[in-house]
C-alpha cells in the first residue's frame, strides 16, 4: 500500500485519493489531489464532516506516502486511488486484514497537472456530453455547456457534491426513493436521477410534483424521451400528494415563500430520511416582524437591512423546525453568492432518536424567537405548538 502511494506520489500520476468508512462517525470522508505551491509538491486532503464543514491541509509529498499509509486502518478502512494510469482499491477488514487490488500500469502515464488553481474537477464533467444536460439546453451536442447556463452547470454540480457527502444517510440499500416538490423544469430532478441511477447504479423511484402543468408536461416528455426508467411528473398541489412510501430523499429548489414550509412538512409528516431544500423569497416573515425594543427596531428601521434579517430568521426558524422534529440540520451555502442571492441550502438528516427533553427546549427557543419578533410563522402551529 505505501509502495504503491509512494510510486503515484513522485511519478505524480496521482488524479484523485479517496479515504472511507471512516471510524470517527463525525467524519464522512476524505479526498485527496497533488498540488503544487511556489514549486513543491504536497498532497492536498480535504476532510468532509457530519456537521457540513470541510477540513483541509497540505501534506508534504516526501511524507504523504507513509502518512496516508497510518490512516488507513486507523482512520479508515477503505481506500481509492485514481491516477492517469489506472487505479487502486485497498480494504480493511474487521480483524485488520488488508486486501490490495492493484491496477495501475506502471511506466506509461503522464504526470497530472498539479497547479493549485487548475480547473475544478465536477462530478458531472464538464465538455462531456450528458444526455439530459443537452434535452434541458445546457450543453450542445458535443458537451460543451452554453455560456448563458454555465451557473446553472455549477448549480447543479454543487448541488449533487452536497448530496453526495451525506450519501450514506440516503443510501439504504440498491432501491431509492426520491420525492422532489416543487420541481419546476427539474434540472436537479433530472441530475439527482442521472447520479444515483447512472453514476451509482442505484434502483431509482422519483416522483416529481409541481402546479404548472405545461412545465410537467414538457419533464415527462423529456424523461420518456431519455427512457429514465422511474422518474415520473406529477402536476398538482403538492399538499395533495400521496407520497408512495418513506423518502430516502426530499428535496425542493426555489420554492416561493411558504411552498418552502409546505415542502418541509411534507418531508416531516413522511418521515423522510433526508430533506434538502434552496428557499426563495421570503415575504411572510417580512410582513409579520414588530420587534420589541430600541435595539431591534434599528436592526428593522431599513427596508433592505429587514428584507434580509427576515430572509435569515425564516430559515434559522426552519432549521429549529426541523430539529424539534428529530433532524440534525446544516444552512450551507450552495452556490457563489455572486451568481444568485438565492443560495441557502438547507441540509437536514434525520436522527435515530431524540430525547423528549431535548424536544421541550427546542420548542421553548422557537416560541421565544417567535414572541419576540412578534411572527407566527407556517410552520409554528401545526409543527411546534
Amino acid at each position: 500500500m505505501k509502495e504503491v502511494l509512494s510510486y503515484v506520489i513522485e511519478n505524480k500520476i496521482l488524479t484523485k485519493l479517496t479515504l472511507s468508512k471512516s471510524v470517527d462517525k463525525n467524519i464522512i470522508r476524505s479526498t485527496g489531489r497533488l498540488i503544487e505551491i511556489k514549486g513543491k509538491l504536497y498532497v492536498a486532503i480535504e476532510t468532509f464532516m457530519t456537521d457540513g464543514k470541510a477540513l483541509q491541509k497540505n501534506i508534504d509529498a516526501t511524507d504523504a506516502a507513509e502518512v496516508i499509509s497510518e490512516m488507513v486502518g486507523e482512520q479508515y478502512k477503505q481506500m481509492n486511488i485514481m491516477t492517469s494510469a489506472g487505479s487502486c482499491e485497498v480494504m480493511v477488514s474487521k480483524k485488520g486484514k488488508v486486501t490490495v487490488i492493484d491496477k495501475i500500469k506502471r511506466n506509461t502515464a503522464s504526470a497530472v497537472n498539479t497547479s493549485h488553481n487548475r480547473q475544478k474537477q465536477y462530478i458531472i464533467p464538464d465538455n462531456k456530453p450528458v444526455d439530459f444536460l443537452i434535452a434541458l439546453g445546457v450543453q450542445d451536442e458535443n458537451g460543451n455547456v452554453f455560456d448563458k447556463k454555465r451557473s446553472k452547470f455549477r448549480q447543479i454540480n454543487r448541488f449533487l457534491e452536497t448530496v453526495s457527502d451525506i450519501e450514506r444517510s440516503i443510501v439504504t440499500g440498491d432501491d431509492l426513493y426520491i420525492l422532489d416538490l416543487c420541481c419546476g423544469k427539474s434540472y436537479l430532478s433530472f441530475a439527482l436521477y442521472y447520479y444515483f441511477a447512472k453514476i451509482k447504479g442505484y434502483k431509482v423511484k422519483m416522483d416529481c410534483v409541481d402546479l404548472k402543468k405545461d412545465v410537467i408536461e414538457y419533464c415527462s416528455s423529456v424523461s420518456e424521451k431519455l427512457n429514465y426508467e422511474g422518474l415520473t411528473f406529477t402536476a398538482g398541489d403538492i399538499r395533495e400528494f400521496e407520497v408512495k412510501r418513506t423518502p430516502d430523499l426530499t428535496v425542493s429548489l426555489h420554492a416561493c415563500d411558504i411552498a418552502t414550509d409546505i415542502v418541509l412538512a411534507k418531508g416531516i409528516d413522511s418521515k423522510s430520511r433526508v430533506i434538502m431544500s434552496t428557499p426563495c423569497c421570503h415575504h411572510e416573515m417580512m410582513h409579520q416582524l414588530k420587534a420589541k425594543g430600541k435595539a431591534l427596531d434599528l436592526l428593522l428601521e431599513h427596508s433592505i437591512l429587514k428584507q434580509k434579517f427576515a430572509d435569515s430568521l425564516t430559515d434559522a426558524l426552519r432549521c429549529k423546525v426541523l430539529e424539534i422534529h428529530g433532524y440534525d440540520v446544516n444552512a450551507l451555502e450552495l452556490i457563489d453568492p455572486e451568481e444568485t442571492p438565492k443560495n441557502v441550502l438547507i441540509r437536514a438528516v434525520k436522527r435515530d432518536k431524540i430525547s423528549a427533553e431535548r424536544v421541550e427546549k427546542l420548542r421553548e427557543e422557537y416560541r421565544d424567537i417567535c414572541d419576540t419578533f412578534g411572527i407566527k410563522p407556517y410552520l409554528s402551529e401545526n409543527y411546534v405548538n
